[in-house]
């Protein structure tokens, strides 16, 4: 069977449920620890997701608030202490086993290693985030599952801007054709789009409902292949499989809005 030569993976929300149980937790424990008296409920939370990149997401928040840092400057310093502190608490978090692996994620991962299709990192999360993440599920040598590892210090633009699906693709000297992406989130779908990458989408706590435009496939997680249109094979495995994830990419064919 044809397909993608290279199996694109987001992170946030995409090989882990990291927003709600990992960023947001590990958020709130930087305003404890440096005094500051802000507390971002998961809905709250949810809502900043509009915003990509975690100081940004900090310089929004900042902008509706009375009690922010007056000046533009004073902002931004107190967003990259607070930014700075929430990835240390952040990497104890992942470190300690509190964010699993969504499930059907190793077992796809190891699926495609066996098979030879290649696997890459396209996320605006940061090189250290994805470190703490990855290295206390796949063990120090994480690095060598992935043949391009680009996250948000390596571009200018966050998603949806396709920066990063573009530097991917550069890194692994494939056509966008050649590529299929992994996201949980619009944005994601947007950015994997513009950059020519066909995508397909496993929903996430913070995305479970919306529009997608342009995903080959939409299902609510690897392990629920009831949920999927259109429908994967989920023979004895019980999961989303390469063989699907090659199918949809060799159709074409777009799932529901």
């Amino acid at each position: 069977m044809t397909g993608p030569a290279a199996l694109l993976w987001d992170v946030d929300g995409t090989l882990a449920e990291t927003e709600r149980d990992g960023h947001r937790v590990a958020f709130n424990g930087a305003f404890e620890a440096l005094g500051v008296p802000w507390r971002w409920d998961a809905e709250r939370y949810g809502a900043l997701l509009a915003v990509a990149g975690g100081r940004e997401r900090l310089l929004h928040d900042m902008a509706a608030r009375d009690d922010a840092p007056a000046t533009p400057d004073e902002r931004l310093a107190l967003a990259r202490e607070l930014h700075a502190r929430k990835n240390a608490i952040y990497a104890e978090l992942v470190g300690g086993g509190r964010v699993p692996l969504r499930a059907g994620v190793r077992e796809l991962l190891e699926e495609c290693r066996t098979q030879g299709l290649g696997l890459g990192i396209a996320t605006t999360t940061s090189r250290a985030n994805v470190a703490a993440l990855l290295e206390g599920h796949l063990g120090a040598a994480w690095p060598a599952w992935f043949g391009v590892i680009v996250c948000g210090e390596d571009v200018a633009r966050k998603k949806p801007d396709p920066a990063v699906y573009q530097a991917a693709l550069h890194g692994l000297g494939l056509v966008a054709a050649r590529a299929l992406a992994i996201e949980d989130s619009p944005a994601g779908v947007a950015a994997a789009r513009a950059a020519g990458v066909p995508v397909i989408v496993t929903r996430s706590v913070y995305f479970a409902t919306g529009e997608l435009p342009g995903a080959l496939a939409v299902g609510d997680g690897l392990d629920q292949p009831a949920t999927w249109h259109p429908s994967p094979a989920a023979a004895a495995t019980g999961r989303v499989s390469l063989d699907d994830l090659r199918r949809w990419h060799a159709t074409g064919e777009h799932a529901p809005d």
